[in-house]
C-alpha cells in the first residue's frame, strides 16, 4: 500500500476581487504546515476547482508545491467529468512535482461502472503519479462500487480511495476484499474517527482548514490505536464539523477563515456567501471552539 495517511487539508482557494489571491494562499499554506497538517490537497471540491480556469488550476497546484518545498506531501486535485481534461490536469500536476493526485468520479454525465473503470484506467495509463479515487456520489451522482474499486486496485498506481459516502460499512467491505492494498481516507469529518477505527488511514478534511493541529492530532491518535483520546478531540471539533456544511462547501469555511483573518470570504458564482443566520451560527461555533 502507498504510504498515504493522516490529516490532509482540503485547501480552500482564496480569492480577492475575483482573482486567485496568491499571497493569501502562500501564507495559508505556511500556516497549515506550521500547525502540523500531514498533507495538503489543492484544487479539490473545497478549492472550488469547477470554477477555476485551466491556468488558475495549474497555478494553484504549482504554488502549493513551490511553497511546501517537500515538507509535506501535496495531493493535487486533478479530476474532471471529461477524461481527456483529467489527463491534462494530472500530467500538469506530475510535471509540477505533486506527490499524488486526487481524481473525483466524473460528475453530471453519469457513467456506468464500466465507464468509471475505463475513465480511471485511462488516467492511470497516462501518468506516473499515485492516484486516489474520490468517491462522492452526493456531488457526482454516481457511486463507485466495491467491484469496480477491486478491479481498479489491480492497476499499480491506484493507491487509495477517498470515500465521502458517509457509509462506514465501506471500510469493512473494502478491507474484506482488498486488505491493505489501498489507502482508505475518509471524506467526511464527522464520521472520520469511526472510519479510521474500522481500518481507515486518515481523512481529507475541510475542518482542518480551521484547526489543522487538532485534526492532525486526531489522526495521529487513531494511527496509534488511541481511540478514546481521538474521540475526545473529535468531540471538541463537532461544533465546527456541523457548521462547515450548514450551506454548500466551501462557503462556510471561507467565511470562517475570513473571521480568523486568513483571507477574504469571496467565493465564485454560482456559490454565494452564507446567509446572515448561517454566518451567526458559524461565528458562534468559532467562539465555542476558541478560534475567536
Amino acid at each position: 500500500m502507498t504510504q498515504i495517511y493522516g490529516s490532509y487539508t482540503a485547501l480552500v482557494t482564496p480569492f480577492r476581487q475575483g482573482a486567485v489571491d496568491e499571497k493569501a494562499l502562500a501564507d495559508f499554506i505556511e500556516w497549515q504546515i506550521a500547525e502540523g497538517s500531514q498533507g495538503l490537497v489543492p484544487c479539490g471540491t473545497t478549492g472550488e476547482s469547477p470554477t477555476l480556469s485551466y491556468a488558475e488550476h495549474a497555478r494553484v497546484i504549482e504554488l502549493c508545491i513551490e511553497v511546501t518545498r517537500g515538507r509535506v506531501p501535496v495531493m493535487a486535485g486533478t479530476g474532471s467529468n471529461a477524461t481527456s481534461e483529467a489527463i491534462e490536469f494530472i500530467r500538469n500536476a506530475e510535471k509540477a512535482g505533486a506527490n499524488s493526485a486526487l481524481v473525483v468520479a466524473p460528475y453530471y454525465n453519469k457513467p456506468t461502472q464500466e465507464g468509471l473503470y475505463q475513465h480511471y484506467k485511462a488516467i492511470h495509463d497516462a501518468c506516473g503519479l499515485p492516484i486516489i479515487i474520490y468517491n462522492i456520489p452526493g456531488r457526482s451522482v454516481v457511486n463507485i462500487s466495491d467491484d469496480t474499486l477491486v478491479r481498479l486496485a489491480d492497476l499499480p498506481r491506484i493507491a487509495g480511495v477517498k470515500d465521502a459516502t458517509g457509509d462506514l460499512s465501506r471500510v469493512s467491505t473494502l478491507r474484506h476484499r482488498l486488505g491493505d492494498r489501498l489507502a482508505l481516507l475518509s471524506g467526511e469529518d464527522i464520521t472520520a474517527v469511526g472510519f479510521n477505527a474500522q481500518g481507515g488511514h486518515g481523512c481529507i478534511s475541510v475542518t482542518a482548514n480551521l484547526m489543522p493541529r487538532a485534526c492532525a492530532l486526531q489522526y495521529t491518535l487513531c494511527r496509534e490505536g488511541r481511540f478514546p483520546e481521538a474521540l475526545q478531540v473529535q468531540d471538541s471539533l463537532v461544533p465546527l464539523h456541523n457548521v462547515m456544511f450548514i450551506e454548500t462547501n466551501p462557503s462556510p469555511v471561507k467565511f470562517a477563515l475570513s473571521l480568523m483573518g486568513k483571507m477574504e470570504a469571496d467565493v465564485r458564482l454560482p456559490l454565494v456567501l452564507p446567509s446572515v443566520e448561517s454566518q451567526r451560527l458559524i461565528r458562534a461555533a468559532l467562539e465555542m471552539t476558541g478560534l475567536l
